[in-house]
């Protein structure tokens, strides 16, 4: 089975997301006589990203999915077991071989998430990881360091790719927001937070990974709706900024930033703005934006990008912006702007993200792909990126016997009627979903359905 999907991606030929040619840089061959081309400020401009066969595969079986099957998606090293290959699934050595191939000596771009902290996830039970809370050496030495050894090989090291690292979903804007009283708060997000072994194994992660030559690290900031309030977007900040100076890391082995990857949250919002107001009330005060500072994805990843230069990040640092599952299109999009009754009637008729309430997150129903990948679409935002391959589940609709760590959430219960961190509104998440980062056709065919642009 496998052997065959590994053929298969051999013809796959890796999607384009050039902008243009690179002045000045001289292609590289992929064998381990050629020097890696240096460092550019934005890995995406002038390559192509790698079509991952695994993902493409699954895709294309889906009735439509060869529509998407060959766009770029991220390769998830979600546990130790994932860096040599897990149930059929390419390894790592196996994908950057493959990305070789694809290259065929052109800058390519392979997108790689990192993603296995001790007491990962402290605010959710689906992506809860293998390590505990105190785990922190064996993060550094049976997940890091042997990333980082396959990646320095001359091989991948000295060729024509360019390594993206997502570091750690879901981690460092836990620490903020999930702590110290809040309402919000859990207990394992007060003893991560307390033993500071987030900020101590994003930075190792960054140190150790960043030293590489053609390594661009990239670290998770949330999304809009959960870090653009004031209360929580300096604070944030200087928590990543904290990551990324600890452990023998400094802020220049930071590329930037990508939002969105664990949620759903629109790119762009056209039928409202922030300073709106409704009767001289102002959309603010509804309850979807509840005060928040944004609306969408855009806006927030381009004002938390200038945030990091605020407090020490060089001036060049990019964002990412995951589009996977953010195009709210379909039957439901709205078509203009919702009626000037009252402000809730206005921002309701008029938004596109048609969650039940922006603290959901788990397989959401009614959700589309978003916008294809692209590089360089926004100013500050090197990327639009499929780092959450679409058809893959957020977390199981009920309790799964499992051997990779990963409990139940109840936010992926669609019966499920909420906590505080959404609000106690209905989770609004699809049934029959399976374990996280398993297939789930359902989801996979949704988001085809409300793809936007559409397919």
């Amino acid at each position: 089975m496998s052997r065959r999907i590994r053929m298969a991606g051999t013809l796959l030929a890796a999607s384009a997301l050039t902008m243009g040619a690179l002045t000045g840089v001289a292609s590289a061959q992929g064998d381990s006589g050629r020097a890696a081309a240096a460092k550019v400020d934005n890995p995406y401009s002038g390559a192509k990203v790698y079509v991952n066969p695994d993902w493409s595969a699954k895709a294309a079986a889906e009735p439509g999915g060869s529509k998407i099957s060959n766009q770029p998606t991220g390769i998830w090293l979600d546990r130790i077991a994932a860096i040599n290959g897990t149930g059929g699934a390419m390894g790592l050595r196996a994908h950057l071989d493959q990305a070789l191939q694809q290259s065929s000596g052109s800058p390519t771009v392979v997108q790689l998430v990192v993603y296995d902290l001790p007491g990962r996830d402290c605010s959710a039970l689906a992506s809860n990881g293998e390590l505990g809370p105190t785990e922190i050496d064996k993060y550094k030495t049976e997940f890091i360091d042997p990333i980082a050894a396959i990646l320095s090989e001359s091989k991948y090291a000295n060729s024509s790719l360019r390594i993206v690292n997502t570091i750690e979903v879901d981690s460092l804007p836990n620490l903020v927001t999930n702590t110290g009283g809040k309402p919000t708060a859990t207990p394992e997000c007060d003893t991560m937070k307390a033993n500071g072994n987030y900020v101590k194994g994003v930075g190792y992660a960054l140190n150790k990974l960043g030293s590489i030559g053609n390594v661009y690290n990239y670290i998770d900031a949330g999304h809009h709706g959960w870090i653009g309030w004031d209360d929580n977007f300096n604070p944030t900040a200087q928590v990543i900024k904290q990551a990324a100076t600890a452990e023998g890391s400094t802020v220049d082995k930071v590329a930037g930033i990508i939002t969105n990857t664990a949620n759903f949250s629109a790119l762009k919002e056209n039928n409202f703005t922030i300073n709106d107001s409704v009767n001289g009330t102002t959309v603010r005060q509804s309850k979807w934006v509840d005060w928040n500072r944004y609306v969408d994805e855009l806006s927030y990843a381009q004002a938390f990008r200038q945030e990091l230069v605020n407090v020490g990040f060089p001036s060049n640092i990019g964002a990412l912006i995951d589009t996977s599952r953010n195009g709210w299109g379909g039957s439901a999009r709205p078509s203009g702007p919702g009626a000037k009754t009252d402000v809730d009637t206005y921002v309701n008729g008029g938004r596109y993200d048609r969650r039940i309430h922006v603290g959901n997150w788990c397989n959401q129903s009614g959700a589309g792909l978003g916008e294809r990948p692209k590089a360089a679409p926004a100013s500050g935002i090197d990327a639009y990126v499929w780092m959450k391959p679409p058809g893959e589940s957020d977390g199981s609709s009920s309790s799964i016997p499992n051997d990779e760590g990963k409990g139940f959430d109840r936010m992926c219960d669609p019966t499920y009627t909420g906590n505080p961190r959404n609000g106690n509104n209905m989770s609004g998440a699809l049934a029959n979903a399976p374990l996280s980062g398993h297939w789930f056709s359902a989801q996979f065919q949704e988001l085809l359905k409300n793809a936007y642009p559409a397919l």
